[in-house]
């Protein structure tokens, strides 16, 4: 319809200047022409001095031999055309012209064309809404049809326990009887709540393919724009679409575009955004009910939407959908590789244990990376070697294996590397360590991953305590190889983990007993939320960085007294990655025992130690999101 509109708008605005033409190019030639008196037209054809003439009902214009036009009305009863033939004159007829209400409306023309370039101007400046250019209040919700790319709640895997609670709106909608005879009522609304790429609007789609019923999808940025009053107006119109079709779904995604607490704008109770919400609230559960329509939402920051859109009776349910645990992860590599040929040798169970913390939008691309991979090479199914390199691509970016190193900077990122690896593997509680690289991937010039064995739900101070002793050991490598003077700018990513860990460790988790349990993360780092005003004392900061400080240096020398201890077999582990640049699985532990490391031992080692993962420092809270570990920052280009 609107491609039909704007096809149709500049159809009649060409007719429209093409008339304007015809109009204005007509009229010159009589402007260009003099007038003159019938008779002494008619002197003038009888001394011969007329060349041409043309006859357009009562007009006549003629040319004379010198090249002058002229202009006259004839009689009605005049035999004009005998007499000019007769004369030998050119005789040309024109058709007459129709006066009256067309003239009129010819007359209307510009008016008509300057109406519609306006009427355009506007439909273009509000985005094109419903309605033309009077209708930028409409609801820009479209219906969703699926008719090809359907999604049911079989393609959604990894979280049952969001997918169980709005299969029961489903059901409501397909048997409401069977709830409302024990007088149960169907909910008014679903929040869905959860990180980036849990599958939020997936979940959306698959009750749309599955509810049978009309499904309204909009977002929450499409309620606001530059007038005041167009998105109250848009949701009134929502709804009254909405109920017009109940029963029925909407789904609101993002909705913290528009739902955001009241108060903290800076246009106060006028503030359009607010004046949006307030007919929300007010639609969702006002003095009219709104039987039948169902509104499902979503979004990321649920710590910012308006108290008032969270009761009961406005969104009755918040649906939690969280990164999926192992047993997920397996169901949804499962779902992501049904398009996809699999190589005997793939476990998706493997797969799943190596990529704690991973989104079902990051299983997705992990799957079609390692199809991409191997297209690449050729293959006609993928491999586990598919899905290892796919892995580390994702978690620790491409190699960069034309980046040319000289032999000094590769020496300083194996020694930095392998003391990653050794306290790694010293200290019980660190994650197991899978692969040291020498070989540059994104930012960094060498890398340590590690493995955790069982998904992150919580630290204890003794794990944090190794943890930081493991992210120092890279500086305290350099400074045991070559000396206080010679470190270089590598263990910057180590030290800026270390300090949010640590920090963390002292300002949110109370394990300083010096500090105590008391949070002082908001007034430390200037929050401005609604403790805004909160301060704590010059005294008290000072004791905070004084912990956090002595947090990372008892870890530093915990590292470095380490390196001291098993310096063998950092040596060995360093030469190790100079002469093999990527050490896996068992192969490091032989390196360090002087053992050379088994040929295929990559493959075996990625079956027994699962795959490949990188332990992140929860900066917020205790979480397992692959991250950056004991990488090493390039040096400074000169």
């Amino acid at each position: 319809m609107g491609n039909a509109r704007n096809i149709a708008f500049w159809v009649v605005l060409f007719l429209l200047i093409l008339a304007l033409f015809n109009l204005f190019s007509g009229g010159g030639n009589t402007l260009q022409s003099r007038e003159i008196s019938y008779s002494d037209f008619i002197e003038s054809v009888e001394a011969g001095e007329v060349a041409s003439a043309t006859i357009d009902g009562e007009q006549v214009r003629y040319r004379t031999d010198d090249g002058t036009d002229y202009v006259t009305v004839k009689p009605e009863d005049a035999e004009l055309t005998d007499r000019l033939v007769d004369q030998g004159v050119t005789v040309r007829a024109e058709q007459q012209e129709q006066s009256g209400f067309q003239s009129f409306l010819i007359s209307l023309l510009p008016f008509l064309l300057l109406i519609g370039v306006w009427i355009y101007f506007m439909n273009r400046m509000q985005g094109g809404g419903k309605g033309g250019a009077m209708g930028f209040g409409k609801s820009k919700a479209k219906l969703l049809t699926e008719k090809h790319g359907r999604v049911t709640f079989d393609d959604v895997a990894g979280i049952d326990e969001a997918k169980e609670e709005l299969e029961e709106i489903v059901e409501f909608l397909r048997n409401p009887q069977k709830f409302s005879r024990l007088g149960g009522k169907i909910p008014k609304g679903a929040l869905l709540v959860g990180p980036p790429g849990t599958g939020k609007t997936l979940l959306a789609r698959a009750i749309a393919g599955e509810a049978g019923v009309p499904f309204f999808t909009i977002s929450g940025s499409d309620f606001v724009e530059m007038f005041v009053g167009v998105g109250a107006s848009r949701v009134r119109d929502m709804f009254e679409q909405a109920k017009k079709n109940a029963p029925c779904i909407v789904f609101i995604d993002e909705i913290d575009a528009v739902g955001r607490n009241r108060g903290s704008g800076y246009g106060g109770g006028n503030d359009e955004r607010e004046q949006t919400l307030n007919q929300l609230l007010v639609e969702m559960d006002g003095f009219e009910s709104n039987e039948g329509v169902i509104i499902i939402a979503a979004t990321n920051r649920k710590d910012v939407l308006d108290p008032a859109l969270l009761r009961p009776g406005r969104f009755d349910r918040q649906v939690t959908v969280p990164n999926p645990d192992i047993k997920g992860r397996e169901k949804i590599l499962g779902v992501h590789a049904r398009k996809t040929p699999l190589g005997p040798n793939v476990d998706l169970r493997i797969i799943a244990r190596g990529t704690p913390g991973f989104s079902g939008a990051d299983l997705a691309n992990l799957v079609n990376e390692a199809a991409l991979m191997a297209a690449r090479v050729g293959r006609r199914f993928l491999t586990m070697e598919d899905f290892d390199n796919a892995k580390d691509k994702v978690m620790m970016g491409a190699e960069r294996r034309s980046m040319v190193l000289t032999p000094e900077q590769k020496e300083k990122t194996a020694y930095h590397e392998a003391g990653h690896a050794v306290v790694g593997l010293t200290l019980p509680q660190c994650d197991p360590v899978y692969k040291a690289t020498i070989i540059p991937r994104g930012g960094a010039l060498g890398m340590v991953v590690s493995l955790p064995e069982i998904d992150r739900l919580n630290w204890h101070k003794s794990e944090c305590e190794e943890k930081l002793a493991m992210t120092m050991a890279g500086k305290a490598a350099e400074i045991i190889k070559y000396g206080d003077d010679m470190v270089s700018n590598g263990p910057a990513g180590d030290i800026q983990q270390a300090s949010a860990l640590a920090r963390a460790m002292v300002l949110r988790w109370g394990m300083s007993d010096k500090v105590g349990n008391i949070d002082y993360s908001e007034a430390h780092e200037g929050y401005q939320g609604n403790t805004a005003g909160l301060s704590v004392s010059a005294h008290t900061k000072e004791m905070i960085e004084d912990e956090v400080k002595r947090f990372i240096q008892d870890a530093y020398e915990r590292a470095h007294t380490i390196l001291t201890e098993r310096k063998d077999q950092w040596e060995r582990l360093a030469q190790g990655l100079l002469e093999y640049e990527t050490l896996t699985g068992d192969e490091i532990k032989r390196v360090m025992n002087g053992e050379p490391p088994h040929e295929g031992d990559d493959s075996g080692a990625a079956a027994e130690d699962d795959t490949p993962s990188v332990t992140a420092i929860p900066k917020t809270k205790p979480k397992a999101k692959p991250a950056g570990e004991g990488g090493m920052e390039p040096e400074p280009s000169t």
